[in-house]
């Protein structure tokens, strides 16, 4: 494709933020979502707009389905959406399940599992053959995350599941989808989730000795949406320093 039109949900900080870097960078006109940090996704418009590229900000949250058609809306303006990255995404406080609030469980499971999908729906319903999904997925999704977010590795769980099903669903129309599955990555989630130092300690551990960076998730999503990944599709690509 030439004409790439790209929504990367979540893009105004950490992997998605990269992620709007990179594909700006090869090409694509990237309208991405945020929910509150405006002055964030502004200064990200800014800097892509200024290296050349073609970069809209959209505010809302994926949980709601006006503010899905209204980022899909924003993109349409570029042209047909080519490509998706699912990738707003919240963990909730760590902690064990025994002390997680129902509140922040369903909050969980709204944004990581049912914005994807309706995202996804949306993306499905308009996208022509050759286009591409990626879904953000996560190690903890096998490794289970016992006595920090137990519910958010079930819900990345889901996004595996729902990757691998909805591949084989459009895959006659010509649809890729796949997902990404980082490790843990230096981004402020982990201070929001309650544990600043989170990256530096489990990297240690890790047998690559480190945890990654943003934009080595993000390359590995511009390459499952690249012509190089046209016969790659149902995959969960692991990217997690070997844990």
């Amino acid at each position: 494709m030439t004409d790439l039109v790209t929504v990367v949900t979540g893009g105004s900080r950490g992997i998605g933020a990269a992620t709007v870097r990179r594909l700006a960078g090869e090409g694509h006109a990237v309208v991405f979502g945020y929910r509150t940090d405006e002055a964030a996704a502004s200064a990200l418009v800014a800097e892509v707009r200024a290296g050349g590229g073609r970069c809209v900000a959209v505010a809302g949250d994926t949980v709601d389905e006006a503010d899905v058609a209204r980022l899909f809306a924003a993109a349409a303006a570029f042209g047909p959406v080519t490509g998706l990255v699912n990738n707003a995404g919240v963990t909730g406080p760590l902690g064990p399940l025994v002390d997680q609030t129902a509140e922040n469980l369903r909050r969980v499971v709204d944004v990581n599992v049912v914005g994807y999908l309706l995202c996804c729906r949306y993306a499905a319903r308009t996208m022509r053959p050759g286009g591409a999904i990626v879904n953000v997925s996560s190690a903890a999704a096998t490794l289970g995350s016992p006595g920090e977010y137990v519910h958010y590795a079930a819900s990345k769980a889901a996004v595996d599941t729902m990757t691998i099903g909805l591949s084989k669903e459009l895959g006659p129309a010509g649809i890729r989808v796949n997902a990404v599955a980082p490790g843990t990555v230096y981004t402020d989630m982990h201070a929001t989730a309650g544990d600043a130092g989170r990256a530096d300690r489990i990297g240690a551990a890790t047998p690559l000795g480190r945890s990654g960076q943003p934009e080595e998730i993000a390359a590995a999503i511009a390459w499952l949406l690249g012509p190089d990944a046209s016969y790659t599709t149902g995959t969960v690509l692991r990217v997690s320093g070997g844990r």
